[in-house]
């Protein structure tokens, strides 16, 4: 038989919301419906998480891939433009830093630009880093605009992600997918068969009693994870004593404030709270530790923080923190919540989305399904996993507050020596690199461990080869600058009304 014949010839997806969609549409963008049959089951009855509405830049590639329209898509979700985090109250009470997308000033010598910044901020001769950000200082400023073709401005390369809704992301996903070929399927699994030969998965019986065969199987499903772990007992990495928040309450309400390009994420005395502002609405949650914060105490922080009435009811989520053992198992693949879960902080949910649909493309097996491309699709996984996990692990760990329970076990406990390495890296010199092409990259670490109160003792050598003066001269340029480029932004108001203004 020819690699040809051996060919997959059926996909299905078990569960819809933002994964199984984008799953879909990314399939169906790739291959021709007459060699690949694919199809989708999901399930009216079964609700999805559905509050993952704030997203990075990588977004866009995505999207960029389907061939979308960016302010079609933007229109179409309600959404709204992000050019970072906000992290309020984390280092400590009545603090606050910004995490944005982009870089901060200029490299200079082939030198990383926060090294000539420290000599002087170290000194106290050298404002904030934020001063040095174009994104910092327009998200406060309420301004937003695309990249301007501007040789050696920072208007050249603006890094934005966006805000929007995530239901009305996978309706768009599921249309784009549809007119493709996917076939939609409404039902609930009633059982999984397996072949007895190798323990694949054979086929889907749904409620209503029709039979889905497939030679590969993609399990969205959720936190139940009802392929990968239900039928093929894959097994769990807990990650919890790093991660103590398991629950999460989120709501709706209407904008009262300005609404303006940036995720605000407010510590409380255990977890955080969220505010993510869409065109005719803000996301409010509270991601919290049920060993510190009953269900009702949740809610009622969140509706004190909440800046208007609440225009839905409170939805409570529960989960464990961690991942899947392997992604790949036998013939299934699980993307989304059935592969594991990060909190939503940094807002990679749909990323990790995006990147298992990348990597399966790279890995899309025959039905051999040969065994170092498994290895290799669950190793890369793995790590892409816990560099997240140890970024999201670096906002509770370098903390000064030990004003609560919660705070001071975040403060004192231990952490993957993986993240050890990075913090103590930084202290010493304000080193950072990037390992393995890690979704994080230099301007993420360095904002988040400057923000949370992390001082290196010195900075590279090579810093001193200039004069001092001369450091102050190229750091002051710089930071003019960027208040010019600030300054001929508008407002994000008006560049949705011009673009990309949904229709209430």
């Amino acid at each position: 038989m020819t690699l040809q014949q051996n060919n997959i010839n059926k996909v299905a997806i078990l569960g819809g919301g933002s994964a199984g969609w984008m799953t879909a549409a990314a399939l169906s963008k790739v291959f021709n419906k007459e060699n690949v049959a694919i199809t989708l089951i999901e399930s009216e009855s079964v609700g999805t998480v559905s509050v993952g509405e704030a997203t990075i830049p990588q977004i866009s590639l995505f999207n960029s891939l389907l061939g979308i329209d960016e302010n079609e898509f933007v229109k179409f979700t309600s959404g709204t433009f992000k050019l970072g985090i906000e992290f309020a109250n984390w280092k400590q009470k009545g603090h606050a830093y910004m995490h944005p997308f982009g870089t901060y000033g200029r490299n200079m010598d082939a030198i990383q630009f926060h090294h000539y910044w420290l000599k002087m901020y170290l000194q106290d001769k050298a404002p904030d880093l934020s001063s040095y950000s174009l994104l910092c200082n327009a998200a406060y400023k309420g301004k937003f605009g695309r990249s301007q073709p501007i040789k050696n401005s920072p208007l050249s390369n603006i890094a934005y992600a966006f805000h929007f809704d995530a239901t009305k992301y996978a309706e768009y996903l599921r249309r784009y997918a549809e007119q493709r070929g996917v076939t939609r399927i409404e039902g609930k699994v009633k059982d999984v068969f397996t072949r007895s030969s190798n323990g694949f998965i054979d086929s889907l019986l749904l409620e209503d009693g029709q039979r889905v065969e497939a030679d590969l199987f993609i399990d969205c499903s959720g936190f139940k994870g009802l392929l990968i772990e239900e039928t093929l007992k894959t097994g769990f990495e807990d990650w919890s004593e790093w991660l103590p928040c398991d629950r999460a309450v989120a709501m709706q309400c209407k904008p009262k404030d300005e609404v303006k390009p940036y995720t605000k994420s407010t510590a409380q005395d255990a977890g955080w709270t969220w505010r993510i502002p869409l065109q005719h609405r803000i996301g409010n949650g509270y991601v919290y530790p049920s060993k510190y914060v009953s269900d009702e105490e949740a809610l009622a922080t969140l509706t004190a923080q909440m800046e208007d009435e609440p225009i839905t009811k409170p939805n409570f989520l529960r989960w464990q923190t961690g991942r899947r053992k392997k992604m790949w198992n036998k013939n299934v693949i699980a993307i989304g919540l059935s592969a594991g879960f990060i909190e939503p902080l940094e807002s990679t949910g749909l990323h990790l989305i995006q990147t298992a649909i990348s990597r399966l493309m790279g890995f899309f097996p025959h039905q051999g399904f040969n065994q170092i491309d498994i290895d290799h699709f669950n190793d890369q996984s793995k790590l892409e996993m816990e560099q997240i996990r140890d970024f999201i692990i670096l906002h509770y760990k370098l903390t000064e507050r030990d004003d609560t329970p919660f705070w001071e076990y975040c403060k004192n406990m231990d952490v993957p020596k993986s993240l050890q390495d990075k913090m103590a890296l930084y202290k010493s010199n304000g080193r950072i690199f990037r390992y393995e092409n890690e979704l994080f990259d230099e301007t993420s670490w360095l904002a988040v461990m400057h923000g949370q109160g992390l001082r290196p003792d010195g900075y590279h050598p090579i810093v001193d080869n200039l004069p001092e003066e001369e450091v102050s001269r190229r750091l002051a340029h710089i930071q003019s600058v960027i208040d010019k480029s600030v300054d001929t932004l508008g407002s994000q108001d008006e560049f949705i009304q011009k673009y990309c203004a949904a229709t209430m």
